[in-house]
């Protein structure tokens, strides 16, 4: 987070006055350099506007998380101070569950004591769509039960890693989230307020599933457009089972031991939530597999069987059921031949090898496995994804053979797609090229394998929520120097993305100039 840069553009502070007024579109805050384009939200609990705005220096779209108040207040300006302090240390946290933390503005260095702002927590922009609108103005439109779970596994997985750093991310609030172009919720507007704990997180992981299952809001201080969860006699929460008798029994009561505290099996914590989300998959995937014994009238069409895990893309599944049947039939033939060979050895009297050696998964080449002596080489949970589609990204340029892109996955790598040839090494004209990928209904990548015959070229690898994105909304989750035919690029953790980026960052040495071949590209991702 780069905490100088709004120094660099001083300008009119644009007509937000006093700390009475109200912020505007087409105000500008932040010493003129945003520019309030659409407000998506207040949390009023923690005196927050959420607006969308643009960076006037960098020509892009942010979030701001505006704190609002007096600053004589001063229990006001401590509370805004201390949300700041937890916001800078968020800034160092990078997930792709939650919009990437810019800069944090304070009284003084980069706001005026005349604009009624407290503070501005930057983030980069989450394009798509808001929570709320995914659910319908009207509130009576909750989402399928497979995907309120899926959705609020992958805010509890973005909760988690968190927490595991010791951060605590304030999600309490449903239009601090959006749903990105796959379909997963992340954090866009971030900025806990002083008091929240690790404990509110995870109550609000149960207020998420609850909302999205019934399109009711559980927890106080939500937005006014939202319609209160019902409660009963006692004040507790009515379960989303009994308000809609086609919830699954075990996530609603997932949702309820989240909400509820101090009650015994409550859930009080992110990891347990994700354990017990997995475990209410299961059970449902159990339930329905007996549906589909006996009633076979009440299995979807397509014969879909709840479950929070990613399904296989139809194509894999395909490639690896030919696979193992073609393994099968192999195997039986070799069974065959050396059952016959044993049989005519005994007859012969052959003191020899007791049968032929045989290597089913020879391709006919030297094999350049790295896999240490005594493991497995099988990795029956991997499989190659297929693209959609792959294209040139080379953004504020031309060139660079933009035609040849597609040459990279038709599976010959005799035939490459080329850079131009530069006179200089990247970043010096251009931070770089690149191609990328997309995956329909996404892809759970778990490395690169790149085939090239430009050595020394240095690749990232990115992932996107956009299918046209700035650089600066892909994230980086691998990195290599490639060097000889093929450079294996592993991901640390798998990674749940529809678009990725192979990004050159520098070019292979050529003659003094700088070029790089790309023969092939292949995405593994976990089935």
């Amino acid at each position: 987070m780069d905490t100088s840069r709004r120094h660099q553009a001083r300008g009119q502070r644009g007509n937000l006055g006093s700390h009475g007024n109200t912020l505007a579109p087409g105000g500008v805050v932040g010493d003129g350099r945003y520019r309030l384009l659409a407000q998506f939200g207040v949390d009023e609990r923690a005196s927050a506007h959420l607006w969308r705005a643009r960076d006037g220096q960098l020509r892009r779209d942010v979030a701001l998380t505006i704190l609002v108040g007096d600053p004589a207040n001063a229990q006001a300006a401590a509370r805004a101070r201390r949300t700041l302090e937890r916001a800078a240390h968020a800034g160092q946290f990078s997930h792709r569950g939650m919009a990437r933390i810019l800069d944090v503005l304070s009284l003084g260095d980069g706001i005026g004591s005349g604009e009624g702002i407290l503070g501005i927590i930057v983030a980069d922009w989450t394009r798509s769509s808001d929570l709320t609108d995914l659910l319908g103005h009207s509130q009576q439109q909750p989402l399928s039960p497979v995907k309120a779970a899926r959705m609020t596994r992958a805010l509890a997985d973005t909760v988690d890693a968190a927490h595991q750093s010791g951060l605590i991310l304030g999600i309490d609030h449903p239009q601090r989230l959006r749903v990105t172009g796959v379909g997963n919720l992340r954090i866009a507007f971030p900025g806990p307020s002083p008091d929240a704990t690790l404990r509110d997180d995870v109550t609000a992981l149960g207020a998420v599933l609850y909302l999205l299952l019934t399109g009711r809001w559980p927890l106080a201080g939500g937005p006014a457009g939202l319609t209160p969860a019902p409660r009963s006699a006692n004040d507790r929460v009515v379960p989303p089972a009994r308000i809609d008798q086609r919830i699954p029994q075990s996530l609603s009561s997932l949702a309820v031991r989240t909400l509820e505290d101090g009650e015994a099996g409550g859930i009080r914590t992110s990891s347990a939530i994700l354990r017990a989300l997995d475990e209410a998959a299961d059970q449902e995937e159990l339930e329905q597999q007996r549906k589909a014994a006996g009633e076979e009238d009440n299995v979807d069409a397509d014969g879909t069987v709840w479950t929070t895990k990613k399904p296989v893309q139809d194509q894999a599944r395909r490639r690896k059921l030919a696979l193992g049947v073609t393994v099968t039939v192999i195997a039986a033939v070799a069974a065959l031949a050396w059952g016959g060979m044993s049989l005519i050895s005994v007859f012969r009297g052959d003191s020899g090898p007791q049968g032929p050696k045989l290597n089913l998964g020879s391709t006919g080449e030297p094999s350049t496995s790295t896999q240490p002596d005594g493991g497995s080489d099988t990795q029956s949970d991997l499989t190659l994804a297929d693209a959609s589609t792959i294209r040139l990204y080379n953004p504020g340029s031309s060139g660079d053979s933009p035609a040849d892109a597609s040459r990279t996955v038709d599976g010959d790598p005799d035939t490459s797609w080329q850079t131009d040839l530069y006179k200089q090494q990247l970043p010096s004209l251009k931070p770089g090229v690149g191609l990328l990928a997309s995956f329909d209904g996404g892809v759970t990548l778990s490395e690169v394998r790149i085939t090239t015959t430009s050595p020394q070229t240095h690749v990232e690898i990115r992932t996107s929520e956009g299918s046209n994105p700035d650089l600066s909304e892909t994230t980086k989750v691998a990195d290599a120097t490639l060097s000889g035919r093929e450079t294996t690029i592993s991901l640390p953790n798998p990674v749940d993305s529809e678009h990725v980026l192979v990004w050159l960052t520098k070019l292979s040495p050529t003659d003094g100039q700088y070029q790089s071949t790309i023969g092939e590209i292949e995405f593994v991702a976990e089935s």
